[in-house]
């Protein structure tokens, strides 16, 4: 029960607060990041069907702010100190320094406008009778990439919030939360669901491998980032194996 507390304490802003924490329930609270992910998710879905009534653009509006204000903008603000640092910092130290500074940059508030203006036209586009599980896989994934980069990276920093995460991130909590995604994307979407997930993976493989090669590890920020890509590929393929008229769980 503990572990499930300490993963919605950090992936919401459900009032959880556990004071006491050992460093390797941490890692252990890996397992259960799907599992508030896909809960982030149905409460999502959950408001489209109530929000129902109200025009496309204005539903699909609300729903973004509904999913930034329930994680507390965290993964977004991961992303714009990301953004920032990758483009400001010539060496390690100075991407880990700039990443660190409480103020956003120029390059960080572009990079939060074109993913919120991208997530949104994603959203959009979607048809609405497919649309709900989009939301619930897209929490879904974004939350059980942050398990797969904990445990293939090491924590770029000496001390952090997520440096525990990292470190303690073992295969047990891999494999299982990795089943229940998978078990969740075939029951949602069938055999296309498999397709849709390993696809997705292709920009996460690409943006970690390159944030690796420039400093040497992951960070919060970069773990955060990483959730905000994960939830765009997941809607991008969906709309994008639609025009490209594979013969996929969309309808033409």
């Amino acid at each position: 029960m503990k572990k499930i507390l300490i993963a919605l304490q950090f992936l919401t802003i459900f009032p959880v607060k556990i004071k006491s924490i050992k460093e390797e329930e941490f890692g252990k609270s890996l397992l259960y990041f799907p599992i508030v992910g896909a809960l982030i998710g149905i409460v999502l879905a959950l408001a489209l069907f109530v929000l129902d009534f109200l025009p496309n653009l204005i539903k699909c509006s609300l729903i973004l702010i509904i999913s930034i204000v329930i994680s507390g903008g965290i993964h977004l603000e991961g992303f714009s100190d990301t953004c920032d640092g990758l483009y400001g910092g010539r060496c390690k130290e100075e991407i880990l320094d700039i990443m660190r500074d409480s103020h956003i940059g120029a390059i960080g508030a572009i990079g939060l406008v074109c993913i919120l203006l991208l997530k949104l036209s994603l959203f959009l586009s979607i048809p609405k009778e497919i649309l709900w599980r989009s939301l619930i896989l897209m929490c879904l994934f974004s939350r059980w990439v942050q398990v797969l980069v904990c445990y293939i990276s090491k924590y770029a920093r000496k001390e952090g919030k997520a440096k525990y995460f990292v470190e303690y991130a073992s295969r047990k909590e891999f494999l299982i939360s990795s089943l229940f995604t998978l078990a969740a994307f075939l029951f949602l979407l069938k055999i296309e669901g498999i397709v849709l997930f390993f696809i997705s993976l292709l920009p996460i493989w690409v943006f970690i491998t390159y944030v690796k090669k420039k400093i040497d590890g992951v960070t919060g920020d970069t773990i955060g980032a990483t959730s905000e890509i994960a939830e765009v590929s997941i809607l991008f393929f969906i709309i994008s194996l639609r025009y490209v008229h594979i013969n996929f769980f969309l309808p033409s």
